[in-house]
């Protein structure tokens, strides 16, 4: 049973991965997790794998859904996207990466600002 935040976050996650499908990314994994972190969405871009985390804020009151990715946050991920690599890739050649950051604002889903910041970290 998924407490009501989870729920919410699940419906942000669906809405971020619908938004960057509509821009031409396409999935290759999500919610991949493990001890040192978690990813929510594994996307490519052309040739290149994008690690894109997933905020989101009813209300503006604490600083943006972007401002809520902590640079505790970023190392997290940044550790995470290493162990995937590491375990798909080896010691061989990794493909150019990057870090996104998909902010959605605001309470009612119909009203959502979605913002997407690539290379955001």
């Amino acid at each position: 049973m998924r407490s009501p935040n989870q729920r919410q976050g699940d419906a942000a996650e669906e809405a971020a991965l619908e938004f960057l499908r509509e821009q031409g990314l396409e999935l290759l994994a999500r919610n991949v997790a493990s001890r040192v972190g978690e990813i929510d969405l594994l996307m490519r871009d052309g040739s290149e794998w994008v690690f894109i985390e997933v905020r989101s804020r009813a209300s503006p009151g604490y600083g943006g859904a972007a401002a809520s990715v902590t640079p505790a946050k970023q190392r997290r991920i940044r550790l995470q996207a290493q162990l995937m690599l590491q375990r798909q890739f080896g010691g061989g050649s990794w493909p150019a990466c990057r870090f996104d950051v998909c902010a959605l604002d605001g309470a009612a889903p119909q009203t959502r600002q979605v913002t997407w910041i690539r290379g955001a970290f």
